[in-house]
């Protein structure tokens, strides 16, 4: 099975620098690949693309049914991209209980691969035999970890990808890993002790307790001066108090089903996308690019010949940055994680969810943007669809009450607003019912 191209030997940039466009400073990269132009990424990116679909397709039956009638040859740009159908995260269980154990989207048989993972779900995921298979060795070396930096593990290995992420990340980097997983505070002090790593990955507080568990015994943890942290919040506070104690911490975006896809750099003003990955940002319940800026679900093509995702709907929603990081990484930024894109509701025993509403707007092209609120009553439920258009006349409102209720079997008041007044949030449903 043939994989997604690495940067060759005499590419790996670990010792190479590319300074900045003013002089003033410059940065080290993993490779080249992480500078060279946005239009040379996406020839090879959509070049890759096709060439893993044209190897997985035949082999994968749900990439197949998602393919049928798309010519492969044909998608060359993410606007020919956006014309396949989405996976969605929310239903993989069903697609892997039909066809277990990967749902038919795996180009691997289990035979063939490195780990059996299972998330909690359950929601099983392969891991191939590929060097940084997941593609965490990036996030770490933008986070200023080198080759001999010796690495606490405090993800899971039980089961779930998130301690195997991070190790073969490390590894691929030549850091020495500690897998200390999860738990067991005090054997991990005295790890730290004794060992002395001078990283940690794990989630944020974690790190927190550690620090503080260690100053209680008396124990020397300083040590670690660097980490890359996942799987929580990482609040300004907590990120001011752990520079505070000596360890600057970096944030990775990863899931367990694509791996990392995106992380920080010491200049970035969000996240920046993996290589390897085609990255959008849709409208919740559709598979609409929006305007850069605009906040959507976050949406990912991992080019991998083992598991090759496309067109993967998270559920997070996020919004791209327009500018590229100050560290000389071209890639583009996402502004971090900004919450869940599935906002499906109940109104009046009826569940509500963001494809219909994007049903609605369909049927009124006039529409810009649309949230759906709802509220309470005289004990009722209340639902108003409040909606961006240049012309509220000529019988809009009502003409948009009658498609919302046809589409929802609901009925709800219609409100025309002026572009631009919609919250830029993300979100398409706002249930804004008081709780309890």
């Amino acid at each position: 099975m043939p994989r997604t191209r690495r940067p060759a030997e005499d590419e790996c940039a670990s010792s190479t620098r590319k300074p900045l466009p003013n002089g003033a400073a410059s940065f080290e990269h993993y490779d080249r690949a992480e500078t060279r132009s946005p239009a040379a990424r996406e020839n090879t990116l959509f070049r890759d693309l096709r060439a893993v679909l044209k190897i997985a397709r035949p082999r994968a039956p749900a990439l197949r049914a998602q393919l049928k009638g798309i010519d492969l040859e044909g998608v060359k740009t993410r606007a020919d991209l956006a014309g396949i159908p989405l996976v969605r995260k929310s239903d993989l269980k069903t697609m892997q209980e039909d066809t277990p154990p990967f749902g038919g989207l795996a180009a691997s048989r289990c035979a063939s691969l490195k780990r059996l993972l299972v998330s909690p779900g359950p929601i099983f995921e392969p891991e191939g035999h590929a060097k940084d298979w997941w593609g965490a060795a990036r996030a770490f070396f933008a986070a200023g970890f080198r080759k001999g930096d010796i690495v606490l593990n405090c993800f899971s290995y039980h089961l779930t990808p998130g301690g195997h992420i991070m190790e073969s990340g490390a590894l691929a980097l030549g850091c020495p890993v500690i897998p200390a997983g999860i738990g067991n505070t005090d054997q991990q002090i005295d790890a730290i002790r004794y060992l002395k790593p001078t990283g940690y990955c794990g989630t944020p507080d974690f790190l927190k307790i550690l620090l503080d568990r260690a100053a209680e015994m008396k124990s020397d943890a300083s040590s670690v001066k660097r980490g890359l942290v996942s799987g929580a919040a990482l609040p300004g506070t907590l990120r001011k108090e752990l520079k505070q104690r000596g360890v600057q911490v970096f944030q990775a975006y990863a899931t367990a089903d694509l791996g990392v896809i995106a992380y920080e750099s010491e200049e970035s003003e969000g996240v920046i996308v993996n290589e390897g990955l085609i990255v959008e940002i849709v409208r919740p319940g559709t598979g609409e690019p929006v305007a850069n800026g605009e906040v959507g679900e976050v949406v990912v093509t991992r080019l991998n010949a083992d598991y090759p995702l496309l067109r993967f709907a998270t559920g997070d929603l996020s919004a791209l940055l327009p500018a590229r990081s100050r560290c000389g990484r071209t890639n583009i930024q996402l502004k971090g994680w900004m919450g869940r894109a599935d906002q499906a509701t109940k109104v009046k025993g009826m569940f509500v969810n963001p494809s219909q509403v994007a049903e609605v707007q369909k049927h009124h092209p006039e529409l810009i943007r649309l949230r759906l609120v709802v509220t309470r009553k005289g004990e009722q439920d209340v639902m108003t669809l409040r909606a961006e258009a240049k012309n509220g006349g000529n019988g809009l409102c009502e003409a948009v009450g009658s498609t919302l209720q046809a589409v929802t079997k609901l009925r709800g008041a219609v409100e025309v607003v002026a572009p631009g007044s919609l919250p830029n949030d993300g979100k398409v449903i706002a249930d804004e019912r008081p709780v309890g």
